[in-house]
């Protein structure tokens, strides 16, 4: 009894120790990848190829004044706004499977902190909680900036999470069931069992609204620079600000799992150990992202809102309903 609540426990420790180092190493990914698509060399100067930035930047908001606004119209909100938006990201871990089972002193250990038969809802359950996180910071700021990029924030996530959630009715459909655990084991048999092949218009769609609903480019209105400053953040400095961006490159990492497990067959993979494959394919959106962040130009307002209601949304029904359709026939 009590070997198998030590196992639980450690593998929550390093599952949720592994996503951290991630989220952390995100940053200087991301920074050495746009300054290679535009000639430059990124951080380079802390530690070997820059590898000790990310300690240099967290040392540094640690120490860096975190001050309250006087004029805020909640502080408390205020002060809760950050790990609104970072928590629900980070407990999405929970239900997304990281390699296959292993055995431990006798004891099948599953890879993956609990496989719950509906982890699609319970990610979409959090992912909906993230936006309160964006509308408090806006409304709780007091400024201008800062609620402009709240209800940006807002009105895009809740227009294009309808696009996501349709987005992977077909993969359900098909898989006929709601565990991403399952979902993964239905793709292991080969590579054309992968729910890419199958589900094609699916996958893209999956991703421009992931795109979306992570505040990246070309969809980054809620924090565009040349407009609203920063965004819903504009008020926040210190460790609270960098709450944020954690929260924010923790749903990038999140999605990149989604989208490796439904449509690429997570952790499947021949040769190579399980959690490795995982790795490389959940590395292949990071970079994805980053690469769309390099080329793309941001959208206009209503050029973003149109294209998720009159392209996105009528899209991904029609995807469901001839899905629905080739399964009756």
């Amino acid at each position: 009894m009590w070997i198998s609540i030590l196992i639980d426990v450690v593998k929550v420790v390093v599952i949720f120790a592994a996503l951290l180092t991630m989220v952390a190493y995100s940053t200087w990914f991301e920074r050495r990848v746009v300054a290679f698509i535009q000639s430059r060399l990124g951080p380079n100067r802390v530690g070997y190829f820059g590898l000790l930035q990310p300690i240099a930047d967290a040392v540094k908001l640690l120490f860096k004044e975190s001050f309250l606004p006087k004029d805020t119209n909640n502080k408390l909100l205020f002060i809760l706004a950050p790990m609104m938006a970072f928590v629900p990201a980070v407990l999405s871990i929970a239900v997304i499977p990281v390699g296959d089972s292993v055995t431990i002193a006798g004891h099948k250990v599953e890879l993956i902190i609990s496989d719950l038969n509906v982890g699609i809802l319970y990610i979409f359950a959090l992912s909906s909680l993230s936006v309160y996180g964006a509308i408090f910071a806006g409304w709780s700021a007091n400024s201008k900036y800062s609620l402009l990029g709240g209800l940006r924030a807002a009105a895009q996530m809740i227009s294009y999470e309808i696009g996501l959630g349709l987005s992977i009715v077909g993969v359900l459909m098909l898989a006929q069931t709601f565990s991403i655990a399952e979902i993964v084991r239905l793709q292991s048999g080969s590579i054309l069992d992968w729910y890419f092949f199958k589900q094609p218009a699916a996958f893209f769609l999956f991703f421009v609204c992931a795109l979306a609903e992570t505040n990246r480019l070309p969809f980054d209105l809620p924090e565009c620079e040349s407009e609203l400053v920063a965004g819903y953040h504009t008020e926040f400095a210190g460790m609270k600000f960098s709450v944020f961006f954690l929260g924010e490159y923790t749903h990038m990492l999140i999605i990149s799992m989604m989208a490796s497990s439904l449509f690429f067959g997570g952790w499947a993979g021949p040769f190579l150990p399980p959690v490795l494959w995982f790795f490389i394919k959940v590395v292949v959106f990071m970079f994805i992202y980053v690469w769309v962040r390099g080329t793309l130009p941001r959208f206009r307002y209503d050029q973003l809102m149109r294209f998720g209601w009159l392209v996105i949304f009528p899209l991904a029904l029609i995807n469901v309903i001839v899905t629905a359709l080739i399964m009756l026939l």
